[in-house]
């Protein structure tokens, strides 16, 4: 049986253009949940074993960022591809995690709390309020992230060239008149835009549901749920660092 949890609109059984599949091979609320938690749990696994050994982080990042482009890029959704991110994900995710607890203490679980906090408000925000993808706001949040992106790998070379003589480069600079770092103002715009893109991701499990959406889509569903928690969680972590300074 169909989980409501996302869905309010009801829309006529066409996926990307395509007839609709017969409604018992068709994807569902619950395919979604359930492998997305089957996903999540892969990538708390991993990070379990990237925590106790930190240096696996690196292999973790290359191989999880190949993994997701392929996936990203392949037609039809792959279990062992996403599941092979979550895994390698973890690992990155993990010993990343190891190296901020260390250096501040209690920050890992805070961060946690916060991600799971802001997936909950932004999911009562589609349910209850009404909130969903429209064209524009996807333009908008597309050209947000990008620049991000772009600022990001800026401030990536200025601290790989020692230009930025701190671990969080220009972010730790401080906002003119404050003792307010630039970073706290950008991650704080960051978390928002990867609040807007839970929304995004909640609008498509609507529509490929409502679509009747091939249960394979559940796949690509969970993972794209999954790339959102993961950067969600890095921002929040970072942005706590920030936040807390050489305490």
């Amino acid at each position: 049986m169909s989980n409501p949890v996302f869905s309010k609109k009801q829309k006529a059984p066409t996926f990307r253009g395509a007839p609709a599949i017969d409604a018992a091979g068709a994807m569902t609320y619950d395919d979604v949940i359930m492998k997305t938690l089957f996903c999540m749990g892969v990538l708390v696994a991993g990070g379990v074993i990237g925590w106790a050994n930190p240096s696996l982080a690196l292999v973790g990042v290359v191989v999880a960022t190949v993994l997701a482009f392929v996936s990203i890029f392949k037609k039809t959704p792959s279990p062992t591809l996403v599941l092979g991110y979550a895994a390698f994900e973890g690992l990155a995710l993990g010993g990343v995690s190891a190296v901020f607890e260390a250096r501040y203490e209690g920050i890992v679980i805070q961060a946690v709390l916060a991600t799971v906090s802001v997936f909950a408000a932004t999911l009562a925000a589609f349910k209850f309020g009404g909130f969903r993808a429209t064209p524009a706001m996807v333009k908008m949040v597309l050209v947000a992230m990008i620049g991000y992106l772009v600022y990001s790998v800026i401030n990536l070379l200025l601290v790989a060239f020692h230009v930025a003589n701190t671990p969080f480069g220009i972010n730790s600079l401080k906002i003119p008149g404050t003792d307010i770092p630039i970073g706290v103002a950008i991650g704080l715009i960051v978390v928002l835009l990867a609040a807007f893109n839970l929304i995004m991701d909640f609008t498509t499990i609507e529509d490929d549901v409502t679509s009747h959406a091939p249960q394979i889509e559940s796949w690509r569903n969970a993972f794209g749920l999954m790339l959102t928690m993961v950067w969600l969680y890095l921002e929040i972590l970072r942005l706590l660092a920030l936040l807390r300074g050489d305490d």
